[in-house]
């Protein structure tokens, strides 16, 4: 038997699954899933120090128009230190996973006031099969709609106006992410579903809200105060969203009974934004998503590194590999939830459907 027929003669899902192991061979001999300790308590410790300098400045500043410029800065800050919690809740920091999680405790809890055993359930969920409708959290029908797939009548109204614009209303709605985000991880962690570490969980997020509502509203009037909370939340949610959006929006959707094997389900449905340095540093890392998908527990610095073994060995295996640059990366989630929203005046619009739907 000739080496071609002994490769015809091997399923396909058995040669698909030998193809990551072959991928995943390689990294590992690259040494890239080296821990990179130095690096992670560095940026621990310049994001906490820039922290506390702009706590000062806020006292400093005191009850002045100025401190929305300082909401600006919190929010920022406050973006780079949930890219740590990211990179912390994936493992890539420590070995020890009891390590890693209670970073992601201070990290996201007590930091950043947001819940961490809320958002690694939702973020799991999307890592496991992202883009697939009915399980991706990410493309939940919402405020936004990302599919017409569970759509049951045409939307009408105010409602369909505003859909079939959601492309440009998509920025300005992000602008509500961050309040959206604190709220979900509070009715999480006080709700009756089950939470690991509730009470540290509640005891970090209690102490970091309380405090930090406390605090503006004490040093500031309070119409000064709820703008500054408007400016930091705004932009701390639009922040979040200019950077994960680009990820995945506007790349092909997965139907919920359709299988497909690990390396191509998270190659096709992710979209790496191209950039230097500063992309990195804007990103959080998170630029390189077909790589971190396929390698989650890799540092993000070295995802950098990675690129070109994995675009590589994709162009050998004839996986396409989608990239672009962030302005074009907008663009095309803009164009695709603009098109989502036409769709929805009539959810039906596949001929097959309409022919049937005729035929009654």
């Amino acid at each position: 038997m000739t080496s071609t027929s002994v490769s015809d003669a091997v399923p396909a899902r058995e040669r698909q699954v030998s193809d990551f192991v072959a991928l995943s061979r390689t990294v590992q001999e690259s040494g890239l899933m080296r821990r990179r300790h130095a690096y992670y308590w560095t940026r621990f410790v310049v994001l906490t120090a820039l922290l506390a300098l702009t706590f000062t400045a806020f006292v400093v500043i005191g009850p002045s128009w100025w401190q929305l410029v300082t909401a600006a800065v919190v929010a920022v800050l406050l973006g780079q230190v949930m890219f740590l919690g990211h990179d912390a809740a994936h493992r890539q920091i420590f070995e020890s996973g009891r390590w890693n999680d209670w970073s992601s405790l201070v990290i996201a809890n007590l930091y950043a006031g947001m819940s961490y055993g809320w958002w690694q359930h939702k973020h799991s969920r999307h890592h496991a099969k992202p883009n697939q409708i009915g399980v991706d959290p990410d493309i939940a029908t919402g405020a936004l709609l990302f599919h017409t797939e569970d759509l049951a009548a045409p939307r009408t109204g105010l409602k369909a106006w505003l859909t079939q614009r959601q492309g440009w209303l998509f920025f300005p709605l992000l602008l509500l992410e961050g309040l959206n985000l604190h709220v979900s991880g509070v009715r999480t962690i006080f709700g009756r579903g089950p939470v690991k570490r509730r009470p540290v969980e509640i005891t970090f997020v209690t102490l970091r809200l309380g405090g930090y509502l406390a605090l503006v509203f004490w040093l500031l009037p309070v119409g000064m105060a709820f703008a500054f909370l408007g400016v930091q939340l705004g932009l701390f949610g639009l922040y979040m969203g200019a950077v994960f959006a680009p990820n995945h929006k506007g790349m092909p959707l997965v139907p919920p009974d359709l299988r497909i094997d690990f390396l191509r389900r998270q190659v096709l449905m992710s979209r790496n934004v191209r950039g230097g340095r500063l992309t990195d540093l804007f990103m959080g890392g998170l630029n390189h998503q077909i790589e971190h998908h396929l390698f989650p527990s890799m540092p993000s610095p070295n995802l950098r590194r990675l690129r070109p073994i994995v675009r590589e060995f994709c162009a050998e295996h004839r996986i396409p590999y989608a990239e672009a640059n962030l302005l074009e990366s907008y663009g095309i989630v803009v164009r695709h939830l603009n098109a989502v929203g036409l769709a929805a005046r009539d959810p039906f619009q596949c001929p097959i459907t309409a022919e049937l739907r005729s035929a009654r």
